[in-house]
């Protein structure tokens, strides 16, 4: 369960013309920039088809470049629903897919301000430019003209079918234009963009409520309240308070990868309390970040706008075009889960009690107290220390170790760029050029920001600058990844825990899915919300393999490959405190869902939340893993509203699919089986259904039996 979250864009309300930004931007290079143009409408130019100017960003740039490339961009799409022609794929669909790279351009730049490098600056101006952005895209969906030449191509097209690529792309199209209101009458159109505007404002605010207190609450502690921290960890805190302005302190940050690990080892359990709190109050502190008024809104108004389009309920809405079609399917899928993971939970509290006990604790388990005494079980249990594993993730190792994968399962070779001829956002950032490693083929640019640091937006998430496409040449991918990783004191080791390490493989996921398409359509690179977590969730498996292990675990000091018995200790424990993993998921997962298949009128999202989750029978030694006050996969945008649990649904497949490689003959390097995951599960992207294309790879489809085998859980009927 990752933190999967891509840019901007994909927190769109998701027109499919407007998926094609992050992949359309321009790639001329012979074409010189005058002095005045503004540098982020600017052609991209240098090597590789053209790279973003990552060094020219100026945020006073940014308001006339948006302005500029939206009317731009709109006039594009007046010529073509304005074209009198009879409609065609090539003068309607294929035109969409043409249009819009200046916008496209600024778009890539929006999203490294919005999630990399934020600033109250920006911040400024995202304030203005949200509801003209919302406005921008309503006049897109809703142009009828536009959309009545869509509808011809695809009533042709159902009648005459076209090329695969081109039907898909066609029934997408239309699907997203119908979905996003194009069949409404001219009043409830009007109201469909006054709600998505006031929307577009709400998603900023919720999101600069949230990153407001991951950056003005910092917990500062002294020498003495260090005891069970493990030395990198206090050496990076000891860096995080300098930075701050607080030499001699140590800091311990808002964010998840300074909060987790603190709660797992400090002894001071007071601190221990104070630091949960202050992470798990995010947005929720009665001020004037709060974000539960915000909440709020959002749901009314969501659920108003897909009553304009006769559905009962957002959920409804939202999950049509989704592998589970309806709430029903993916609360089932839930609903089989849930119980096996609380009776799991109630068997780890009572391991956990009996410690607490035996120290003479005096104390119950509270959540604040989850991480520190199930790693006390976890030494007891399986003789496993996590600060001991630590020792061996050293994050160059690690980073080499993915190339190794996809060296060995894509064929492709990383090459570091390191002459300056790519230019970066900060310089944290790094950048290889990836090529076939026996052709020699370029394929495309992979940027890595690995750290934590202020304006950066917590979690971990992938994106793309410029998508694959064919249509007209091959178009070089830009794929980039970011984490938020706590940066060593100089002249150490990042080293990170063994989850984060899984976190830093499922990313990567993500970006050779980016780096392997072979579709011929920008558009058709967007991907089925329940499915894309499916191909990161499986390379996280090779982890897990010898090869990885015995080549690039290894002693950050010493050079030593992890012990055989250390990595037989990680296996033996890889459903340990599954309860716990699974529980406080699926408390956010289905939260999300109740909170869009209720008639929100007067609710109150501190008390739905609450009572929500007493309804279910959530435990009360643990929280869900994202709270709904700083939900951003949910309340900073729509791409995961009613779609969190889409991680679970994707791990059936990934269980599934790992069993497969499981049972090959050469296991997770078996030649066949990864020509059939690149061939099937990467390279089409969104241009085959899903459903089918996991057919075409398993020779069935998945059932939930390895999911359960994975978790240590009953399966159920067996």
């Amino acid at each position: 369960m990752k933190n999967l979250q891509t840019n901007l864009l994909k927190y769109s309300l998701g027109i499919t013309t407007l998926l094609l930004f992050a992949s359309c931007a321009d790639t001329k290079t012979e074409k010189e920039e005058p002095m005045n143009e503004n540098a982020l409408l600017a052609e991209w130019t240098g090597p590789f088809q053209g790279v973003p100017a990552f060094d020219k960003m100026n945020v006073d740039d940014l308001q006339p470049a948006m302005e500029t490339a939206m009317e731009m961009h709109l006039a594009e799409i007046d010529a073509i629903a304005n074209n009198q022609e009879e409609p065609t794929f090539e003068n309607t669909i294929l035109a969409m897919e043409k249009a819009g790279e200046d916008i496209g351009r600024v778009f890539s730049y929006y999203g490294i301000w919005s999630s990399n490098m934020s600033s109250p600056e920006f911040r400024e101006v995202q304030g203005i430019l949200s509801p003209k952005i919302s406005e921008y895209r309503s006049k897109i969906s809703q142009n009828e003209a536009l959309f009545q030449r869509i509808k011809t191509v695809y009533e042709n097209a159902q009648k005459n079918p076209l090329e695969a690529e081109q039907q898909r792309l066609v029934e997408l199209t239309y699907q997203e234009f119908e979905m996003n209101g194009a069949n409404l009458d001219s009043a409830q159109k009007k109201r469909y963009a006054e709600i998505n505007k006031e929307l577009a404002a709400l998603y900023t605010t919720f999101s600069n409520n949230v990153l407001h207190d991951e950056e003005s609450y910092v917990t500062y502690i002294s020498k003495d309240q260090l005891s069970g921290l493990p030395e990198s960890f206090v050496n990076a805190s000891a860096k995080a308070a300098t930075d701050r302005g607080e030499e001699g302190k140590y800091a311990i940050t808002n964010t998840r990868s300074s909060m987790d690990p603190f709660l797992t080892y400090s002894d001071e359990r007071d601190l221990r309390e104070k630091v949960w709190r202050t992470y798990y109050s995010r947005g929720d502190n009665q001020d004037e970040y709060d974000n539960n008024d915000v909440i709020a809104q959002i749901l009314k108004l969501r659920h108003e706008r897909v009553q304009l389009l006769g559905y009962e309920n957002f959920a409804e809405w939202r999950l049509q075009d989704r592998m589970a079609k309806n709430p029903e399917n993916a609360m089932e899928l839930m609903e089989t889960v849930w119980p096996a993971a609380l009776a799991r939970v109630e068997e780890e509290v009572a391991e956990m009690q009996a410690i607490a006990d035996a120290e003479g604790a005096k104390i119950s388990i509270e959540p604040w107290d989850y991480r520190y005494y199930a790693e006390k079980v976890r030494k007891a249990k399986y003789d496993l220390d996590s600060d001991e594993v630590k020792q061996y993730l050293e994050l160059n190792n690690l980073t080499d170790a993915i190339f190794y994968v996809a060296g060995e399962l894509f064929n492709y070779d990383f090459r570091p760029i390191t002459d300056g001829s790519i230019p970066v956002f900060h310089e944290d950032v790094k950048v290889w050029e990836v090529t076939d490693k026996d052709a020699g083929d370029h394929i495309g640019l992979f940027y890595l920001d690995p750290f934590a640091r202020q304006g950066k937006r917590s979690g971990a998430w992938a994106t793309q600058y410029r998508s694959h496409a064919n249509y007209d040449g091959k178009r070089t991918v830009l794929a980039s990844n970011n984490s938020n990783f706590v940066k060593a004191a100089p002249g150490e080791s990042v080293l990170i825990s063994w989850d984060d390490a899984e976190t830093f493989f499922h990313e990567f996921g993500h970006a050779l899915h980016f780096l392997s398409s072979e579709v011929k359509y920008p558009t058709l690179n967007g991907g089925v919300r329940d499915y894309t977590e499916f191909q990161s969730q499986l390379l996280e498996r090779w982890l897990y393999t010898d090869e990885v292990i015995n080549r690039y675990l290894k002693h950050h000091k010493t050079g030593e490959v992890i012990p055989a018995a250390l990595v037989e200790k990680v296996k033996n424990a890889s459903t340990f405190n599954q309860g716990f993993a699974t529980t406080e998921f699926l408390g956010s997962a289905l939260m999300d869902m109740k909170y869009h298949t209720v008639d929100p009128e007067g609710i109150n999202p501190r008390e739905f939340e609450k009572q929500t989750l007493d309804a279910l029978g959530m435990p009360k030694e643990i929280v869900m893993r994202h709270r709904t006050p700083h939900f951003g996969h949910v309340f900073s945008g729509e791409g995961y509203a009613t779609a969190y649990y889409g991680y679970m649904w994707a791990d059936v497949l990934t269980s599934d699919a790992a069993e497969a490689f499981e049972q090959a003959p050469g296991g997770f390097y078996d030649d066949e089986m990864a020509d059939k995951l690149v061939k099937y599960l990467f390279a089409p992207r969104n241009a085959m259904d899903p459903a089918e294309a996991y057919r075409l790879f398993r020779g069935r489809d998945a059932t939930i039996d390895a999911l359960m085998r994975d978790r240590g859980f009953p399966v159920p009927g067996k």
